[in-house]
């Protein structure tokens, strides 16, 4: 629990980005070293609460440990604080850094004070585990002669592969892109998480056993009955990579794009070259309009300011949040709340502004006889997104992000295999055992439930290994 009195002794005191007038000038990571003394004075803010509502279900999906690790960092523990930390989350090293913290909106603390800076601790955790060599391959158990395919190398299948390898079962993993790690590797940019970091991680797992495949596009280059025919269990972690298009009159103008057509050429450029190839979409000059908000929305801002747009402008179709907690919105929900993240502070940085525009409807992209974007025609609307009269503007622009969220997975699997899905488009298993309706085949995190968080990925993955372990062995020791 930290200090008795830590929490009234001590304020919040977050690690802070790097400058961003610096920062927007590389696609290093945004973090600062961790401050070994100010993380333990952190720690020691955590109170006896009773009941630490951070590690419930409303606050950390994993169900971390939060007050064990957040003490015995108080207490100089640091190593028996990494093994707390990776008794319940396989990759730390991922969720210290793009998870939003959904149990610092749980914090106990935080109804009445500002929470725990408990993101920032499990990130120092495992990194400080990693500088000191703690952190090692978690060796197979005893050969149980089963074989596992698993497809898709996000935070989902990585999970799994891990927990079943350990369990004693042959695991290969199969992943269409020619890099491993799913969203990890090519939707998450490299400022938010250095590619070294998922590649360190993925390299221990192949140290204790597993196997990897890339450019396996399971579905068109490899037949996922002739898979679930030669294992004896397939796990689906395919994501859900279906994203939700903007269908008004101009979509096919050049230069209108998904965000992650823009994120993953950027990416795979900066990967393979440093962005001297120039296979990516530019930003270099133009002026970009970013549709929709979240990580994704924030990520085309910040990718965007590091190529060096013009101006920058992004839609949000609801209104502005507001500063505080809503009557609707209480603790311990994820407090829907006006925040300034890293894009936003970076375009203010560079523009002068926060680049957020709120309650605007998008209604034409508009073209040159050419083709190329030049535009968009936008209205106003009201809290029920009814259209305000009198209120059309009309955006230049050379760049438009869609960046709307997703909707379900890609179906050629599925369909190759006639396997049921939901009313939503999502493969159909439940949560108690995540089995198909494909004998051996299951199904975990956003192909199952949706788009969500990489804490719930590794959530699930690690909830579908116990529930596989289980079937084929009869019981099972995975937690």
């Amino acid at each position: 629990m930290g200090k008795v009195t830590g929490f009234k002794e001590y304020n919040r005191e977050t690690e802070p980005y790097r400058d961003p007038a610096l920062r927007i000038i590389d696609f290093k990571e945004l973090y600062t070293e961790h401050n070994e003394s100010r993380l333990q004075t952190q720690g020691a803010r955590c109170m006896d609460c009773g009941v630490p509502f951070c590690q419930s279900n409303n606050g950390c999906p994993v169900y971390n440990l939060i007050p064990e690790w957040n003490d015995l960092v108080y207490n100089g523990r640091w190593q028996d604080a990494l093994e707390r930390l990776h008794t319940t989350n396989n990759f730390p090293e991922f969720t210290g850094r793009v998870c939003p913290a959904p149990c610092e909106g749980a914090c106990v603390l935080g109804i009445t004070s500002p929470a725990v800076t408990i993101k920032n601790i499990e990130c120092a955790i495992i990194d400080r585990g990693f500088e000191e060599g703690w952190v090692t391959p978690k060796v197979a158990g005893d050969s149980t002669g089963k074989t596992i395919a698993i497809i898709g190398s996000g935070p989902c299948g990585l999970a799994a592969a891990e927990q079943l390898n350990t369990a004693g079962h042959k695991i290969t993993v199969y992943e269409r892109a020619d890099r491993l790690g799913g969203l990890l590797m090519y939707g998450i940019p490299n400022m938010k998480l250095e590619k070294d970091v998922v590649e360190r991680r993925v390299q221990l797992m192949r140290d204790a056993g597993v196997e990897f495949i890339v450019n396996a596009n399971v579905g068109k280059d490899i037949d996922p009955a002739a898979l679930v025919a030669e294992n004896d269990a397939v796990l689906l972690a395919t994501g859900a990579t279906l994203a939700r298009d903007l269908p008004i009159p101009g979509r096919d103008a050049k230069g209108v794009h998904l965000a992650m057509e823009f994120l993953t050429a950027n990416t795979k450029s900066l990967l393979d070259s440093g962005l001297e190839d120039d296979n990516y979409i530019s930003a270099k000059g133009k002026n970009v309009i970013v549709i929709g908000g979240g990580d994704t929305g924030t990520d085309c801002i910040g990718t965007s300011l590091r190529h060096g747009c013009k101006s920058l402008v992004n839609f949000e179709l609801l209104p502005k949040p507001p500063a505080e907690r809503a009557d609707n919105n209480p603790w311990p929900l994820w407090p829907r709340i006006y925040r300034v993240d890293y894009g936003h502070a970076e375009a203010e940085e560079k523009f002068g502004d926060d680049p957020r525009v709120y309650s605007i409807m998008s209604k034409k992209f508009i073209q040159d006889d050419k083709g190329n974007l030049t535009g968009i025609v936008t209205v106003n609307v009201d809290d029920q997104l009814k259209e305000i009269p009198d209120s059309e503007k009309t955006w230049e622009a050379d760049l438009i992000m869609l960046s709307m969220g997703f909707l379900q997975p890609e179906h050629y699997i599925n369909d190759a295999l006639s396997m049921d899905v939901d009313g939503r488009g999502n493969f159909k298993a439940t949560k108690q055992d995540y089995r198909t309706s494909v004998p051996k085949v299951y199904a975990a995190s956003d192909c199952r439930r949706g788009q969500d968080l990489v804490v719930r990925a590794i959530n699930e993955g690690r909830e579908a290994a116990r529930e596989i372990d289980r079937d084929l062995m009869g019981s099972t020791q995975l937690p």
